[in-house]
C-alpha cells in the first residue's frame, strides 16, 4: 500500500514537471494573444505605420517610438518584471514560479491594454513629455510584455543586491539618456510636477 502510494505520488511530480512548464506557456501564449485581439478592436495598428519593423528606434520624440519592437521605454518594463517577480514572491511566496510569471503576463498585459486605452493616452499627451504619443503597435506591445518576463527571469537569477542596483542602473541611465524612466513616467501620470516637465522638455 505504501508502495503504492508513493509511487502514485512520484508520477504526479513527474507529471507536474513535465506538463506544469508547457500548461503555463500554453496559458502565456493565450493571454498575448488576447492582448493582440483586444488591442487591435481598439483600433491599434499591428505595427509601425511607416511599413516596416525595426529591432530598435532610439528617437523618443519622434512618431515611431513606441511603435517598433524596442525602444528606450523596453528597459522600464524589464524594470516591471524584476518588480512584479518580487511582489509577488513576496505575496504569492508558495505558488510555483510558473504561476507567478504567469500571473505578471497578465498584469503587464491588462497594464498595456489600459496604456492603450483613449483616457490614457490623452493623459500621457498631456502630462508627460510624450506630447506625440498615439498609443503603442501591437508588435511593440507584445515585445514589451516579453520584455517584462525578461526582468522577471533576472530577478529570479540574480541576489537581490545585483537586482536592485541593476534597477538603479537603469532609471540613472534612462534619465540621463531620455530625461524620463519609470518613476518619472509615474510621478508625471499620477501627478504632474511643472518643475520636471520643463526639465524633461529642456526648459
Amino acid at each position: 500500500m505504501d508502495t503504492r502510494t508513493d509511487a502514485s505520488v512520484a508520477g504526479r511530480a513527474r507529471f507536474s514537471r513535465t506538463h506544469g512548464p508547457l500548461a503555463y506557456a500554453a496559458v502565456i501564449v493565450v493571454i498575448l494573444a488576447a492582448t493582440a485581439a483586444v488591442e487591435f478592436s481598439m483600433g491599434r495598428v499591428p505595427w509601425c505605420k511607416c511599413g516596416y519593423i525595426k529591432l530598435w528606434h532610439g528617437v523618443v520624440k519622434s512618431s515611431e517610438n513606441s511603435q517598433h519592437l524596442t525602444d528606450w521605454y523596453t528597459f522600464t518594463h524589464i524594470t516591471h518584471g524584476i518588480l512584479f517577480y518580487l511582489l509577488l514572491r513576496a505575496l504569492w511566496r508558495g505558488a510555483p514560479v510558473g504561476a507567478r510569471l504567469t500571473a505578471a503576463v497578465l498584469i503587464e498585459a491588462a497594464w498595456e491594454v489600459l496604456e492603450n486605452s483613449s483616457i490614457v493616452i490623452e493623459r500621457y499627451r498631456a502630462a508627460t513629455i510624450s506630447l506625440d504619443y498615439n498609443g503603442d503597435s501591437i508588435v511593440n506591445s507584445l515585445a514589451d510584455i516579453c520584455a517584462m518576463m525578461i526582468g522577471f527571469g533576472l530577478a529570479r537569477r540574480l541576489p537581490v543586491w545585483a537586482t536592485v542596483l541593476l534597477v538603479a542602473v537603469t532609471e540613472l541611465t534612462l534619465a540621463a539618456a531620455i530625461r524620463d524612466n519609470l518613476t518619472l513616467n509615474i510621478i508625471m501620470l499620477v501627478h504632474p510636477i511643472d518643475v520636471i516637465k520643463a526639465w524633461q522638455t529642456g526648459g
